[in-house]
Order: C-alpha cells, then sequence, then structure tokens
C-alpha cells in the first residue's frame, strides 16, 4: 500500500490555490507532469464533481475523476484508470485551510499497485516516493507563482 502526505503552507489566498489545483486541463506547467486533459466537463462546474482529467507524468497515464468538490476547501479524486500500473486507489485529496493571507494545503493520496505479490511492494514504494516528491513540487511551483 502507498500512503502519501504532503503539507505546505503557501503564500497566496486561498481562492487562488483552489483555482490552480482545481485546475485540471493545466497540470502540465508543473514540473514532471507532461501533459493534462479535461476529458469530461464537471455535473454543475466545468472543473467540479463528476470530471474526468487525464494527467500523463513520468510514463504514467492516469484518469482521475472529481469526486469531491467543495471550493476553496476541498478536492478529492479517485484513480478510476491507469497504465502502465494497475492503481486500486482508495483516497485522494487536497484540503485547503486559510491561514491570514495565507493557505495550508493537506494532499494525501492512499491506494495500492495490485500486481502479484513482491512486485506490489516495490511498485508501492516506488509511487509514496515518487508521489511525495511530485505533490510538493507542484504545491512549491503554485508559492512561486508571480
Amino acid at each position: 500500500m502507498f500512503s502519501i502526505h504532503v503539507e505546505r503552507t503557501i503564500n497566496k489566498p486561498i481562492a487562488e490555490v483552489f483555482a490552480v489545483l482545481s485546475d485540471h486541463a493545466n497540470y502540465a506547467q508543473f514540473k514532471g507532469v507532461d501533459k493534462s486533459t479535461l476529458l469530461i466537463e464537471g455535473k454543475l462546474e466545468k472543473n467540479g464533481l463528476g470530471a474526468v482529467r487525464e494527467i500523463i507524468a513520468g510514463g504514467a497515464n492516469l484518469h482521475e475523476e472529481i469526486v469531491a468538490f467543495e471550493p476553496p476547501y476541498k478536492l478529492g479524486y479517485r484513480v478510476i484508470k491507469s497504465k502502465p500500473l494497475p492503481y486500486d486507489h482508495e483516497l485522494g485529496e487536497i484540503t485547503l485551510e486559510e491561514r491570514g493571507d495565507k493557505t495550508h494545503v493537506t494532499w494525501r493520496s492512499v491506494g495500492h499497485i495490485s500486481i502479484f505479490l513482491l512486485g506490489s511492494l516495490y511498485f508501492d514504494k516506488q509511487v509514496q516516493n515518487v508521489g511525495s516528491r511530485a505533490f510538493g513540487s507542484i504545491l512549491k511551483h503554485i508559492d512561486a507563482m508571480s
């Protein structure tokens, strides 16, 4: 099982941080993301509940469905399709908390790479390490945006 937990306080207002994190078609602006596409628009809002985004990064292709959308405080997603590794994704959640004129972000992702026996242990550890670095890098990028 992989469990990713990254926290960072960003020197930007909460609405601005949420807007960047929920702009699914523009994740390619972040280091390590090769391509991002909004495949299906959300039910009530373009990037909201029910939206499906495709993220291509580091040889992985992930389709993620937005399962929680509570601007500007919470964004939840679930990997519904993945290549080349099969994800059993239990939780993908970004929560934002206003702290004065700053925003504290907590990003969590929990799941399992469903490959038989020892392979899964190796891949879970890889996903956890790469995911932690990637989430931290995205939040650092948002903090440095002008």
